[in-house]
């Protein structure tokens, strides 16, 4: 059941110091089950594409900078990263949660929706008029 939300194109930027990395990663991903990798245009970047369901661009970088490469750290960089992490981590945890715990929200929803809530003033509606 792998639908397209959960397939996953993600550009991995690596610094430019030590020379090669790209092409060093892309060797070691590119034999990997699942895993798509494709050189990018611009210098030390790769383009992988993968199944949420098996993989993560967090597991992978770890992976990654276990075996030595160094990504890019640059304040842009780690922002991306860091979005990128908590949409998958997040989706991840939406695709596990019990479907009947789906349904309870959606009643909650609905019985909240029709009672009186927040809003509510006690001033009578001649007293809100007064000047």
């Amino acid at each position: 059941m792998l639908s397209d939300e959960l397939i996953k194109s993600r550009e991995v930027v690596f610094a430019a110091l030590p020379p090669n990395q790209c092409a060093q990663a892309w060797m070691l991903l590119d034999g990997l089950d699942g895993m798509e990798v494709r050189q990018f245009d611009r210098k030390c970047h790769i383009l992988v594409t993968y199944s949420l369901a098996e993989y993560s661009l967090e597991a992978l970088e770890n992976a990654l900078i276990a075996q030595g490469f160094h990504l890019d750290n640059s304040l842009f960089q780690k922002i991306r990263r860091a979005l990128v992490y908590y949409s998958e981590r997040v989706q991840l945890e939406n695709l596990r949660a019990p479907e009947h715990l789906l349904k309870s929200r959606k009643i909650f929803v609905e019985i909240y929706e029709h009672h009186p809530h927040g809003d509510h003033d006690d001033t009578p509606p001649e007293w809100r008029e007064y000047r």
